[in-house]
């Protein structure tokens, strides 16, 4: 390692902190001002209005409790810098094994063809291959799934020295290819074409194997396929484990005569009668089978959509890892969660880049960002339960010497007797070791375990993302995937496990906060909801909720509101959105509040009644021809009669319904000043109709398949003009 000291990543605090800090106060000034009038101007008993102005007092309160919180991210975001090219001048053999783990559950909402691109990408990386080890978790137990993993080894001997003789980037087979680019440009056009063509006879071949359901006949004789018989289903299998490529066997080689990754197919054994845990669950059986045959001191798991992007980001996670000075209690090095198909203007609020450019280097300023469950690189022992000590070190040369005494056959059958269903019963795994069990979010409540262990983690955005992934092109994938993120935060907030129990003494107060902003998301749906509906409901009855705008009080509200807003769009502005893009966060937050956070809510309570049982939904990669254009010409889709799309339809026609009624007593009172005292309801209730108009669009003008259905429309319509002829009454 060299005897004097070389830091292997550096950090830089975010600049512009005080003048934040000083608009901070000012909002925090601005807000209790606003507490002030609410608590010093309720209506007295018997006046029109009081239940709603305590209403709003109360969602008012919780605004600004929540604005608190969110602060924690924003006070002293910190910047993480390594220096790969001192590692890289360290001897190779030092250098530590990884396990590399890719998850995927269903061959149909995650095509076989998407998986084996981002096996292949992470077989490329720029890395010693004798050391890397690449493990596919295929939760289905589909043989289609193998079939394409097996096509996929043959095509690594061709794929592998191309990428390391032109460099290439990415090293997705499929994410490359479908680059516009001119060949000549990278590489000789006639290896170009032969690659290209390779690639696109192999993919044609799986995509056959996939459409017609079967793998070839003359294949089932071979090793591994013998596995399947015809009375297995995914949701009833036994455990399979197939070492497809064995790193250690000198005859495993490239078309360079080069050493390949270590490659292995496994499907743990599941049974109608056991619960199988989801992701955790495979999780924890693919580090029991990994630690009989690689036992790889670093883990890096991936979703099996989140292909490599960059070959060198097992260097730039190891800089952390292999710090002599600041790399001993690091847990875990995570990197951002990016998608390649965001529209130029993230019609879906997709692109996560607030949260990736403030939420994360803010966490990471207090001690260690979120474990967001993929694109995450681990130390082994801290995911397997283990408590840091400061007379800790670890040995990184440990399982560098693979087990050779073992053939292939015999690492196989002692990794299949690890994940059994039963192997767990009566042990640790789920709860002090591996992932946690019993929660919608298996990453966030395990990362958080991690660091209440003594771990702390870094999180890191280089200039070329280390990950690229597809983000939902549906407004109901969007939806359903937000109520299953803010559903299981929300679960930890009210366990044993809430970051202000759990953690306290622990870990820092600022980084107990950072957890709970995403904590609170669901509970946020019943303020907001409660914002949208009742200062519309009162603008129709006359009734003002909001001091008038000659009132001094006014002001606070003005400045607040403004603030909020105008600094929101800088820094979405300065993370890379567009105003468009801002605008369309803006919808599509309310729209989560208003249904994911608001389902989330519900059954995170249901749950602890025990009325209700956790689920866990997969998000398709794919959508149909139609829809994928109107979603790159950024129309919203919708095409499902789901009743979150009924609350939103609802919500979108009261406020319609409620600012034509604003509008009508702005005529009749003779003009603004007349209806001064409501001004500002009309304004905020034309926002929400500006906000909505996609929606009103969906139903009554579009005609297209992702149009809302007539029974949407009818009970959007329906259930405003009921509730706007209660509020009358």
């Amino acid at each position: 390692m060299g005897e004097s000291y070389e830091a292997l990543f550096e950090t830089r605090q975010a600049k512009g902190r005080l003048a934040y800090k000083l608009f901070a106060f000012s909002m925090m000034a601005g807000i209790c001002s606003i507490w002030f009038y609410r608590a010093t101007h309720v209506p007295r008993w018997g006046e029109q209005g009081r239940w709603a102005w305590m209403g709003i007092f109360a969602a008012e309160l919780w605004f600004g409790f929540y604005w608190i919180i969110t602060q924690s991210v924003r006070w002293n975001p910190i910047y993480r810098f390594t220096h790969t090219e001192k590692l890289s001048q360290r001897d190779e053999t030092e250098l530590p094994n990884v396990d590399i783990f890719v998850c995927t559950a269903d061959p149909i909402a995650e095509p076989p063809i998407l998986v084996i691109s981002t096996v292949l990408s992470t077989m490329a990386y720029s890395y010693p291959p004798e050391k890397l080890n690449v493990y596919l978790s295929d939760d289905a137990g589909s043989v289609l799934t193998f079939y394409a993993l097996w096509e996929a080894s043959h095509f690594a001997k061709h794929w592998l020295p191309f990428c390391k003789k032109y460099n290439v980037e990415p090293r997705s087979p499929t994410a490359y290819f479908s680059k516009l680019c001119d060949p000549r440009d990278a590489c000789i056009p006639t290896e170009w074409s032969f690659m290209k063509n390779l690639y696109e006879e192999m993919a044609d071949r799986i995509d056959s194997v996939v459409m017609l359901g079967k793998i070839p006949e003359e294949l089932k004789a071979n090793k591994g396929f013998s596995e399947w018989s015809s009375e297995m289903t995914s949701r009833n299998h036994p455990p399979i484990v197939q070492i497809i490529i064995d790193g250690r066997d000198q005859g495993s080689i490239d078309s360079d005569g080069n050493a390949l990754p270590t490659l292995v197919y496994m499907a743990r054994e599941k049974r109608p009668q056991h619960h199988h845990n989801f992701k955790a669950g495979a999780m924890n059986a693919l580090i029991r089978a990994s630690s009989e045959i690689s036992n790889s001191p670093i883990i890096l798991n991936l979703d099996c959509d989140m292909y490599s992007n960059n070959s060198e980001s097992i260097r730039q996670a190891l800089c952390f890892f292999l710090d002599e000075e600041k790399g001993q209690d690091i847990g875990f090095v995570q990197y951002p969660q990016v998608f390649h198909n965001i529209t130029k203007n993230d019609l879906y609020g997709n692109s996560l880049n607030v949260i990736t450019q403030v939420d994360h280097p803010g966490l990471d300023s207090w001690g260690g960002t979120l474990y967001i469950g993929t694109g995450c690189f681990h130390r082994r022992e801290a995911l397997c339960g283990r408590k840091y000590s400061k007379d800790y070190k670890e040995d990184w040369k440990r399982s560098i010497e693979r087990k050779t005494a073992r053939s292939a056959c015999t690492l196989e059958e002692r990794a299949k007797s690890l994940i059994t269903s039963t192997y767990e019963h009566d042990t640790q795994w789920g709860q002090e070791i591996g992932l946690k069990y019993e929660c919608a979010v298996e990453d966030v409540i395990t990362g958080l375990l991690i660091q209440c262990r003594g771990w702390k983690s870094a999180f890191i955005n280089p200039p070329r993302k280390a990950f690229l992934g597809v983000a939902p092109t549906t407004l109901e994938q969007s939806l359903v995937q937000y109520k299953r993120w803010s559903e299981g935060n929300f679960q930890i907030f009210l366990s044993k496990y809430c970051p202000f129990i759990l953690a306290h003494g622990k870990i820092k107060l600022g980084l107990q906060m950072g957890y709970c902003i995403y904590g609170l998301w669901a509970p946020n749906s019943l303020p907001t909801l409660y914002y949208l509906v009742i200062p519309s409901l009162c603008l129709l009855k006359g009734i003002s909720l909001f001091p008038k705008i000659t009132s001094p009080w006014f002001v606070p509200f003005a400045y607040v509101t403004i603030g909020k807003h105008a600094y929101g769009l800088v820094e979405s502005l300065q993370c890379g959105d567009t105003l468009a893009g801002w605008w369309n966060l803006q919808r599509m937050w309310i729209l989560r509040r208003t249904t994911s956070f608001l389902y989330g809510f519900t059954s995170t309570i249901l749950k602890l009644l025990q009325i209700a049982k956790m689920g866990f939904a997969i998000t398709a990669k794919v959508s149909d021809g139609d829809a994928s254009k109107r979603y790159e010409q950024e129309v919203m889709e919708f095409g499902s009669s789901s009743s979150m799309f009924v609350i939103i339809g609802a919500v979108a026609m009261l406020n319609l319904l409620c600012l034509a009624g604003g509008l009508q007593r702005l005529v009749e009172d003779g003009g603004i000043m007349g209806l001064e005292p409501l001004f500002i309801q009309i304004l905020l209730c034309g926002l929400v109709v500006a906000i909505h108009l996609p929606i009103y669009e969906a139903l009554f003008i579009r005609k297209d398949k992702g149009s809302l259905p007539l029974t949407v429309t009818f009970l959007s319509l329906g259930s405003a003009m009921l509730v706007s002829l209660l509020a009358m009454v």
